[in-house]
């Protein structure tokens, strides 16, 4: 089997369009989080930290394959926020092991930190201190948010792949910062990066079969013969 630039294209537009889904997928009815509930099966199941990892994994390599499907075109401020975006996925894809592996072991023991990083983590108010878990949240939100819109603004210039994607994409990054202030809608926030993901996914797999040209090629081909 020959792998070739469409092949690698495609595998991270279908990376990005499953991240967007599970994205989707674990806002419908996810449980109120707490040091309680954290430990049980509603949690625990596939609505969950499991699924997070797995999401931020895939739209990992998705945003990778949607920056190299246009890279000669978002400029240096796209490379900077696919840069920021791509760390915050990461740093998202650490949090997400603490909360589905070492949180619920120690929900009992420590129901105070736990409830503390869950409401860090949602942009709630904390009564204690959780040690280096806030910056790493802090983080997180910071490069999540701020790469997102950066990111999804070159996309919308470089008006390579669908432009409703990006535009949706700079909405829901954005919308993130709404976690907290309205927490009964916080779910519906995710939704827009979701359906971003899930846009964007199938613009790159649509457009995979024609890859742009690099501009050394294309002054050459544009050269009279």
């Amino acid at each position: 089997m020959t792998i070739t630039t469409t092949t690698l294209f495609r595998v991270a537009a279908v990376a990005a369009v499953l991240a967007g889904l599970i994205f989707i997928g674990v806002q419908i009815k996810h449980p109120y989080l707490d040091a309680t509930s954290i430990t049980t099966t509603d949690v625990m199941a596939p609505n969950s930290f499991s699924l997070k990892i797995l999401m931020a994994a895939l739209a990992l390599a998705g945003i990778t394959g949607v920056c190299l499907r246009q890279v000669t075109k978002i400029g240096v401020l796209g490379l900077l926020g696919y840069v920021l975006f791509a760390a915050g996925y990461l740093s998202m894809l650490g949090t997400e092991y603490v909360a589905a592996l070492v949180l619920p072991s120690i929900a009992h023991s420590a129901t105070a930190y736990v409830n503390d990083v869950i409401a860090v983590a949602n942009n709630r108010p904390a009564t204690g201190n959780i040690g280096p878990m806030h910056p790493a949240i802090l983080f997180t939100g910071i490069t999540y948010i701020a790469g997102g819109f950066i990111f999804a603004s070159a996309l919308f210039r470089a008006n390579v792949l669908a432009r409703w994607a990006a535009a949706l994409l700079a909405l829901g990054t954005l919308a993130t910062i709404a976690v907290g202030r309205a927490p009964q809608y916080e779910r519906l926030f995710a939704l827009p990066t979701g359906l971003a993901l899930v846009g964007l996914g199938y613009s790159l797999f649509s457009s995979s079969a024609h890859p742009p040209l690099s501009p050394s090629s294309s002054s050459r081909s544009s050269r009279p013969r």
